[in-house]
């Protein structure tokens, strides 16, 4: 670049000396220039070189010894700057939510400007602005993002979508193999921030149901791909032991509680199609308390019957040592399919190591047919896969590669600690049911249906849900609608206003197949409703009728007084089946909505958004 009087403080006949003087330097000649200029500069202010500096010798850079000295002095120490890390989650059951708190947590201990937020509390327009985003977020039913990352998710891949070179990025995705868009969400994100022209600073990671350790690699690494940690610590081992340390404060699957079984009571009437088991631990001496919303974790076992055929089928001792981790961890077999790994279900994944330890031409041709694998895995477990395609290479050493971790159960909490501070209630619908020419039933549910008795102790550890909790005040009008076990958490909010002596303000829309024996806690609800606790309720039984209603038509029914309590500023709430209810139940509002209001269809929905984003309408939904 050549000096001018508009560039630099010279004028412009010196701006033309230097530069015709610059032209026939040498680099070693403008290094060694650089130097006496900078030398000269600390003489004229300081007068403190000698003139025994004139006569040292020359280092091969062409500076002398003192003015090389003097450099080094008088060097700045440039420390670059941290970028600015932006940390977003899309979480609907709060386990993504927990994940990045913790991350969070850690990169703050380490000194940087963290931003951390839910996906629907950052305003996209935003995202042309960051430096370092990370994103982890969890995936809903058939690849949907959760509620709090639909707009960013909606964003990210419309037209308005920024270009984001400059931005570096990672993204952890949460799911469960078992289903066919496994952490698509995530890998949604991860993609587009790429074709945006965002830097991927390390690769995505997708953890199933047992995401815990993956999710600390994931940490540990992103922390040492942006070369923050302090010199000669080990990142991997400072996340792995932060989140060790917030678990120990409550406990944790790694340190569940062991809970005595109170009652364990079946809640249907003779002759249901249906078995609901309401149970209720003992929370002695516990030292956590819960909120409404909140979710209680289970540690199941497998049925001692079906890992009995399993080990029949694979032929093997079930004494016999078998690793279960790249630790070298061991149980016996019968322990090891009983307690720790999944048996019941087949995914992808799975089928995919099968075709590798089974040596099954047949079952290597099937993997590559995505179609064929998700009919296959649907109904069938590993019994089914041994008995289909017969090996005799699988060794017991295959087994912990073959299999994943027996996953936690996670259910509502029926009741309210500030009613029953020394216990813990939920409610569990026991599964069964027949697919390929055999019985099947829930791991978990018939665990409690057939094994669990009162006095029996059970694994167990608290989930915070923070994205299902209830006003605190009394007059905030709440519309409830649970069907079957979806009752489950507003059993515990009417508990909790009672508790308070709240009245009024409340709606519940319960629904299951017939009054007489179905009808969930009936007893009290109707004392709930006949004390003012419950404000209003309204019920809809399928099979008590000859053409089927359900909570969505009773909603329908009631369209008039249904807007009436939003325009009042309700709040609704949704628990149960995501894939039909929740669906069915979204439409029945959004067309009272429509109805009652005379909005358009992409208004109604606009409408039910916002009232997401001002966290009036919650759902915990599965």
């Amino acid at each position: 670049m050549n000096l001018s009087v508009t560039n630099s403080p010279f004028t412009e006949g010196q701006a033309a000396q230097i530069n015709e003087l610059l032209q026939t330097l040498t680099p070693e000649q403008k290094v060694w220039l650089s130097g006496y200029l900078v030398a000269n500069q600390q003489v004229t202010s300081n007068g403190a070189i000698s003139s025994q500096t004139a006569s040292q010798s020359v280092n091969q850079d062409g500076l002398t010894e003192g003015t090389e000295a003097m450099l080094q002095q008088n060097e700045p120490v440039i420390t670059p700057e941290k970028r600015a890390i932006t940390l977003l989650y899309g979480s609907e059951t709060g386990n993504a939510q927990g994940l990045a708190e913790i991350f969070e947590e850690r990169l703050s201990n380490i000194g940087h400007n963290v931003t951390l937020k839910a996906m629907d509390d950052f305003k996209p327009k935003h995202l042309k602005n960051v430096e370092d985003l990370f994103i982890i977020t969890s995936t809903q039913g058939e690849g949907d993002p959760p509620d709090n990352a639909a707009e960013l998710h909606e964003f990210i891949h419309g037209r308005k979508a920024p270009k984001l070179e400059g931005v570096r990025f990672s993204v952890l995705a949460l799911g469960d193999q078992t289903y066919e868009y496994f952490c698509q969400t995530g890998r949604d994100f991860d993609r587009k921030l790429d074709e945006l022209g965002a830097e991927r600073i390390y690769d995505r990671v997708d953890c199933d149901v047992d995401y815990e350790e993956d999710a600390e690699k994931w940490m540990a690494n992103v922390i040492n791909a942006i070369d923050t940690a302090p010199e000669g610590t080990q990142n991997e081992q400072i996340v792995s032991e932060s989140i060790k340390s917030a678990k120990e404060k409550k406990f944790s699957k790694a340190n569940p509680y062991q809970a005595e079984v109170l009652e364990n009571i079946n809640l249907n009437g003779q002759g249901s199609n249906k078995e609901t088991r309401h149970i209720e631990f003992l929370l002695d001496n516990f030292g956590e308390d819960y909120e409404v919303g909140d979710c209680l974790v289970v540690l199941p076992q497998n049925d001692p019957a079906l890992v009995d055929l399993l080990i029949s089928t694979l032929g093997w001792d079930p004494n016999d040592q078998v690793q279960i981790s790249d630790e070298g961890d061991t149980l016996s077999l019968e322990e090891a399919l009983t307690s720790h790994f999944e048996i019941t279900k087949l995914t992808k994944p799975l089928l995919i190591n099968a075709a590798a330890f089974f040596e099954n031409d047949e079952l290597k041709e099937k993997v590559n047919d995505n179609e064929w694998v998700q009919n296959y895995i649907a109904g069938r477990d590993l019994i089914d896969l041994l008995n289909d395609f017969a090996t005799t290479e699988l060794q017991p050493e295959n087994l912990y590669q073959l299999l994943r971790k027996l996953p936690p159960r996670e259910y509502s909490i029926s009741s309210s600690y500030e009613a029953l501070p020394d216990e813990v209630h939920i409610t569990v619908g026991a599964v069964r049911y027949n697919a390929h020419g055999r019985d099947r039933s829930g791991v978990c549910s018939v665990q409690f249906a057939e094994r669990i008795q009162p006095g029996d102790t059970v694994p167990i550890y608290l989930k915070r849900n923070p994205n299902f909790k209830f006003p605190k005040e009394g007059d905030t009008p709440v519309i409830m609608i649970g069907p079957g076990t979806g009752v489950a958490p507003f059993r515990a909010y009417m508990q909790e206003r009672e508790e308070h002596g709240f009245k009024g303000n409340t709606w519940l829309f319960f629904g299951d197949q017939h009054f007489t024996t179905d009808f969930l806690y009936q007893t009290e609800w109707q004392e709930w409703l006949k004390d003012g606790v419950l404000g209003k309720m309204d019920v809809a039984f399928s099979r008590d009728t000859d053409e089927k209603v359900y909570v969505q038509h009773r909603i329908a029914e009631h369209s008039k007084e249904f807007n009436e309590w939003l325009q009042n500023g309700a709040s609704i709430y949704i628990c149960g089946d995501e894939k039909h209810m929740a669906k069915d139940v979204h439409e029945a509002i959004r067309s009272v909505l429509v109805k009652e209001q005379h909005l358009s269809e992409a208004d109604a929905e606009a409408y039910l958004k916002q009232m997401k984003k001002d966290k009036r309408y919650q759902r915990d939904v599965y």
